[in-house]
């Protein structure tokens, strides 16, 4: 059947957007398609699965709506999530920080320039620049599989958390050893805690609590953070620029860019090591492969 005439692509977007159509059956039905042939399709056209254009879309109005007034809670269920605990934790991924702070600029990184636009119609940007989709891939996947690992954790017993499971085990000399989940995961938090420290010029921070109910709660402080400040540092193609980082002794120079490189590599060591322990204790934990994590986030799993 010919499209003459018709603009297809603005259909779909429709079908993704729909406020009824909260799954990818719902917008392919909605769109008249086969859930394969819509995602392929909006892939092709728009560069970004259906699932994930909504979910950053549907950020962007609730940034604007608190920006509004509206409450947290108001703009949480009205992006359709299910409690104001989860939408908390989106947001603060998506944008930096957390909604109770107003959004200084209410668009999303975007592969196609698509973004919501107040009242309720989508601005496309045609030249618009995402981050780089390597690293922002990097410093999701880190982020997300940290906090999933943190939450297995929860089930370990303390004694059992503490213990050393890989004596002698070292990832990186200055950091001290890694021996237990708990020097695993907390060296997992830190690290990002103390870089950040040295790129804020802050004071190096004290020492937390690191059963992994505290780990958690810390790792959602610095993980907005954190993929703000990558993000900041790839728009304005500042990975050639030198920090000087006075928290060392004596102070040095690093490359920004050999920092994040630094912290994603041994960031990912560490994750392999705490799914050992892991599994020792019995847990089910699945490999952290980043091609499994893309198509559970993309919405294909």
């Amino acid at each position: 059947m010919s499209e003459s005439g018709r603009d297809r692509l603005r259909e779909l977007l429709d079908a993704v957007l729909d406020e009824d159509h909260v799954t990818l059956a719902d917008m392919a039905g909605g769109a008249y398609s086969s859930p394969f042939h819509f995602s392929r399709r909006l892939r092709r056209d728009a560069g970004e699965p259906p699932v994930a254009m909504r979910r950053r879309v549907m950020l962007e109005r609730a940034a604007w709506r608190i920006a509004q007034g509206s409450s947290v809670t108001d703009a949480a269920f009205e992006a359709g999530y299910e409690s104001v605990e989860g939408f908390g934790r989106a947001y603060a991924r998506a944008f930096g920080h957390p909604p109770s702070t107003p959004a200084v600029r209410q668009w999303l990184p975007a592969p196609n320039g698509i973004h919501f636009h107040p009242p309720t119609s989508l601005w496309v940007q045609s030249t618009e620049q995402a981050m780089n989709p390597i690293t922002e891939h990097l410093v999701r996947h880190d982020l997300d599989d940290t906090r999933h690992l943190l939450d297995l954790a929860k089930g370990v017993p303390s004694e059992a958390y503490e213990a050393t499971g890989l004596p002698s085990m070292q990832v990186l000399g200055f950091d001290g050893p890694d021996e237990s989940l708990a020097q695993l995961l907390e060296h997992q938090v830190a690290s990002k805690e103390i870089w950040l420290a040295a790129i804020e010029g802050a004071d190096f921070p004290p020492a937390g609590e690191r059963d992994p109910v505290s780990l958690l709660a810390r790792h959602d402080e610095v993980a907005p953070r954190w993929l703000a400040t990558v993000r900041d540092l790839d728009a304005r193609g500042a990975w050639g620029d030198r920090l000087v980082d006075a928290l060392c002794d004596p102070p040095e120079s690093f490359v920004l860019g050999s920092v994040f490189a630094h912290v994603v590599t041994y960031a990912a060591a560490r994750r392999q090591l705490v799914r050992h322990l892991l599994r020792l204790q019995g847990l089910a934990v699945d490999d952290g492969d980043p091609l499994t994590w893309l198509r559970r986030r993309s919405g294909e799993e």
